[in-house]
Formats: C-alpha cells, sequence, structure tokens
C-alpha cells in the first residue's frame, strides 16, 4: 500500500497534538486504565488514516475529536462537508438536545477505530446524501486491549465472544473508580456484557424522540448494529420497533440481523478478503465494487469509495432519508 497522502497526514498529526499528555493521564480519574490504553488509542489512529477517509476532517474537527480518539460509546454529529463543524455528545440525551431528532441517518464505524475515524465515515455518508450523520465511537475498553492481543482488530467474527467475556472488566473499572456500593457493583457488572458502543446504539434506536430511516455500519461496526438489534428483540419495550423502520447498509462485512428487518443491502469490496472472511456465512452481497478492499480513504489505492456507492444505493434501490 501506497504512502499516506499530506492530507492524511495532517490530520492525523493535528489529531495527535491534542492528545492526552502524561500529565493529564497522571491526573485522570483511571491513570492506570487510560496509560493501558494510550498507545492502542495513538495506533488505531494511524489505522484509521489507512482504512477512513480521514483527509475529510477537517483540522479542527480533528482537534476537537483528539482526546476522544478511542472514547467508547461517545455520539458525534457530522455534517457534510461545507456544512459546519462536528459536535461531540457524551449521552443520548446531549444528543437530542443537540438536534438529535432531526438527523435520520446513524454510522457505527469499526471497533478499535477512533472518533477521528468515526467522523471520517460520517462524512462519506453525510455527503452522500447531503445532510447530517450521527456516528457512534466504537473504541477502546479493557475488553477491547485483551481480544487485541489476539488479533481481534481484524478477526473479530470469533474473537467477538472472546470481548463481551472480558466487557465486565469495563464495568467494574468505572464503578470502582465511582467507588460505588456492592450492590451498584453486581448491577454494572451484568450491564457490562452489553459493550459501550453497542448499548448506545440501542438507546439511540430505542428512544421515542430519536427516527432513523438508515443505519449503516463499517466493518465490525456491523456486528455492533447486529448486536444491538438482536438485544432489542429480547428486551421488553413498550415502542418495539417497528418491521422495516430503517434500511440497513452494511459496508465491507455482511452480517446476520433478526429477521424482522428485511430492507439490508450488503456492500463490499471485489477483492475484500477481510470483509468476506468475518462475514456470516451464507448472507449474499448484494452489491460488490470492482477492485476495492477493505479500506475507504479514497486518497488511496483500491480503497472502496463509500460516498459515491451511497449515492448509486439511492437511484439504485430508492435510499430515502
Amino acid at each position: 500500500m501506497n504512502a499516506l497522502p499530506l492530507s492524511t497526514q495532517r490530520s492525523l498529526a493535528t489529531a495527535q497534538l491534542g492528545r492526552n499528555t502524561f500529565k493529564e493521564i497522571l491526573e485522570s480519574r483511571t491513570p492506570i486504565r487510560e496509560a493501558a490504553l494510550e498507545s492502542f488509542r495513538r495506533r488505531n489512529a494511524f489505522l484509521d488514516g489507512i482504512f477512513y477517509d480521514i483527509g475529510k476532517v477537517t483540522d479542527d474537527e480533528a482537534i476537537r475529536t483528539a482526546p476522544w480518539l478511542a472514547r467508547e460509546g461517545a455520539i458525534l454529529i457530522v455534517p457534510p462537508s461545507g456544512g459546519g463543524s462536528l459536535q461531540l455528545c457524551r449521552t443520548v440525551d446531549e444528543f437530542a438536545a443537540a438536534g438529535g431528532p432531526n438527523i435520520h441517518i446513524l454510522a457505527v464505524a469499526g471497533v478499535g477505530s477512533s472518533a477521528l475515524g468515526a467522523a471520517a465515515f460520517a462524512r462519506n455518508v453525510a455527503d452522500a446524501f447531503e445532510t447530517t450523520v450521527a456516528a457512534v465511537v466504537s473504541g477502546y475498553g479493557l475488553s477491547d486491549l485483551l481480544t487485541e492481543a489476539l488479533g481481534g482488530w481484524f478477526w473479530f467474527g470469533a474473537l467477538n465472544r472472546f470481548r463481551h467475556q472480558f466487557e465486565p472488566l469495563d464495568a467494574m473499572s468505572r464503578a470502582l473508580n465511582r467507588h460505588e456500593s456492592v450492590s451498584s457493583l453486581d448491577s454494572a457488572l451484568n450491564l457490562g456484557r452489553i459493550s459501550l458502543d453497542t448499548r448506545t446504539v440501542i438507546a439511540l434506536l430505542a428512544d421515542h424522540r430519536l427516527s432513523f430511516s438508515l443505519v449503516t455500519g463499517h466493518s465490525k461496526g456491523n456486528l455492533v448494529i447486529s448486536e444491538a438489534l438482536y438485544e432489542l428483540e429480547h428486551q421488553a419495550s413498550e415502542r418495539p420497533i417497528p418491521d422495516d423502520k430503517f434500511w440497513i447498509v452494511t459496508v465491507s462485512a455482511a452480517v446476520a440481523v433478526p429477521p424482522r428487518y428485511t430492507k439490508i443491502i450488503d456492500v463490499m469490496g471485489a477483492i475484500d478478503g477481510f470483509g468476506a472472511l468475518n462475514s456470516t456465512p451464507g448472507i449474499s452481497v448484494e452489491k460488490r465494487w470492482p477492485l476495492s478492499w477493505h479500506h475507504t480513504n479514497t486518497e488511496l489505492f483500491f480503497h472502496l469509495p463509500v460516498t459515491k456507492v451511497f449515492r448509486e444505493l439511492r437511484t439504485e434501490r430508492g435510499l430515502s432519508v
């Protein structure tokens, strides 16, 4: 693969300038946890320079996302290019108050990706529809740190089960640092079996204030969406999600979803071996893009052009938001 283009390098360098300093890590509420994860966060920001179109993220936006390069479960509000700067929301309530009810597309980049990668993927989708997109950050927790040692960045199909075995470590870390009681800790451990990014997607899809007409993911982000939909199937809800409420478009990994969802389009690069390997067996791919691999950075050869793909899907399949 050729060297990273200048605009990609500039976005990476700008983001790194805003990263946590050693002093900030020591003064954080969980310094050991932050120090353990910091090198992985920096590494994943670099990987996002390969796999996502981060040249579409402005310098100002890169600085804004830098302290949150891997804050799993955060929500970004990403307008199309030239439509203003992105916003970061820490909770669903913040997102709703910041105009969430008017946003009808939800995007999830691959797990382990930084907020920089999440913003870039959402920007590509936003440009295709010329409207603002919500993006969920699927960053690193302690569970991801352990599965990463097993090669989980790519080989996520089977290793995802290991990830959830370790999710309680994240819940325990947060609960202990809040000095919670034993009963609260038990509750946190039970909730910790669902990852933060998945819980955020569940909360967004189930919130009565919000209405999404398109949900899309790239790579392992599709698995986060799948897990959220299956969890919603098992949860008693006063407001169940109607059949065919929204389109689901998976990019670079075709995964299973509950049978009630039928408006599904799976997109895959024609030479994307990683995506094919990590797809659920037996699922056919509706749209294959010629000479495209797993990455979406339009400045690199053999990329999957996300914006162009979605523009074609609007014409071919009538996608609208």
